[in-house]
Formats: structure tokens, C-alpha cells, sequence
């Protein structure tokens, strides 16, 4: 314990937001969905844009789709929705992601899985670059 002044206040570890980017893809007839995560502080959760850690983490998980790349050609699975930054609580990551991500590679509908994710996130971005433009977090919207 530090001498000299309280302790700051400290989210329990499941309640801590997670920043997650993740990339729905196809290759070689099959599906995958890799991510890339950070813990934030608890008062990143609520931002408006992911900001550098969010900028960090696709650049991350670019790479290493870019890698993948080795084993054959990469085809977007969810069109504009098909890189994401997502922030949900830990917990709700450790219990319900896997389950989610697992169902969609074996097939599950895109839509309903991008939905079902919105709804566990705290906050949701597509991410986009255009021609002469910066990276952009736009909120996920889904119909």
C-alpha cells in the first residue's frame, strides 16, 4: 500500500470495460474472427471515439490479418461492419464472446451476430479509412 494518501478508487476486474477490435473475415472457405484487446480505464468506457488505444489496437490486428494474408486470399464477411472496435465490461467478454464468436464461425448469420454484439457493448465503431482521409470510428448502427 502507498504511504502518504488514500488508494484511487479501483473497478472491480469484471467490471473494468474492455476495448476489443475485431475483424470478420473469410479465407479459404472458412470463417475467422480474430481480436485484439486492451483493459481501459474506467473512464475510457464511455468515450465518445476509441482514441490512440482504439487507432493501436486495429493497427495490431491488421498486422495481423495482413500476416494471414501468407495462407491465402482474405475476403471481408460483414462489409462495412466487418472491422469493428467494440468496449464491453470483461466479464461480459469472458462469458459471452467466445460463445458468440464460435457460433458465427460455424456459420451463424453475420447480421444477428453483429447485432448480438452491439447489444453486449458499451459502445460499438465500424472502422473506415477513405482515400486522403485519416482512420475513422463512426458508431455502429445496425437496421
Amino acid at each position: 500500500m502507498r504511504q502518504g494518501g488514500a488508494l484511487p478508487d479501483l473497478l472491480p476486474m469484471a467490471d473494468a470495460p474492455y476495448l476489443i477490435a475485431m475483424a470478420f473475415l473469410e479465407q479459404n472457405g472458412g470463417r475467422a474472427l480474430p481480436l485484439a484487446g486492451k483493459s481501459l480505464g474506467a473512464a475510457a468506457g464511455g468515450s465518445e471515439d476509441p482514441g490512440e488505444d482504439g487507432r493501436a489496437l486495429a493497427l495490431e490486428l491488421l498486422l495481423r490479418v495482413w500476416q494471414r494474408s501468407d495462407e491465402g486470399p482474405l475476403r471481408r464477411a460483414a462489409a462495412g461492419a466487418s472491422l469493428l472496435l467494440v468496449v464491453m465490461p470483461m466479464e461480459v467478454m469472458n462469458d459471452q464472446l467466445p460463445a458468440l464468436k464460435a457460433a458465427w464461425i460455424a456459420g451463424g448469420d453475420t447480421e444477428t451476430t453483429v447485432q448480438r454484439l452491439q447489444s453486449l457493448a458499451v459502445r460499438a465503431w465500424t472502422v473506415a479509412v477513405s482515400k486522403y482521409e485519416p482512420v475513422s470510428f463512426t458508431p455502429l448502427t445496425t437496421p
